[in-house]
């Protein structure tokens, strides 16, 4: 029960800063896809690089997940054909809707019902995906 219960709270706290940081905001996402401001763009920049020096530090004070316990590490996987297709998907769908997935379960959280129709069409989506994959194996 307590991973459930931390798995909540980080997604609780994941939930209030992309809400906070504006990556809810459809207005915010189309002038970022347009190349029309960069704040999205540096917050996304900075994320990464904070990830990225936390989990060497992480890594370098052979640290431990906390849930579950196994070690901090980084997978190193070579790209493949799928995931150039899923990018290709991704980003069709963020320009379509002007979001992505977290900042849809942010707004409907705030209440923002056209996101059920976003949140449909991931929905819809993933079933896709699952029936193609039952059928290819």
């Amino acid at each position: 029960m307590k991973p459930r219960i931390a798995a909540a709270g980080c997604g609780a706290a994941f939930g209030f800063l992309i809400t906070w940081g504006q990556f809810a905001d459809p207005d915010r996402i189309r002038q970022m896809l347009l190349l029309e401001d960069a704040y999205l763009y540096e917050m996304m920049a900075s994320a990464v690089l904070v990830a990225f020096l936390g989990l060497r530090l992480l890594r370098r004070r052979h640290a431990r997940a906390l849930i579950g316990g196994a070690p901090v590490a980084l997978e190193r996987n070579p790209v493949e054909p799928r995931h150039l297709g899923g990018a290709l998907l991704f980003g069709v769908g963020w320009a379509v809707t002007d979001s992505c997935p977290a900042p849809i379960a942010s707004q409907l959280a705030q209440g923002v019902l056209w996101s059920l129709f976003t949140i449909a069409g991931v929905l819809l989506g993933i079933q896709a995906f699952l029936g193609f994959r039952r059928r290819a194996f």
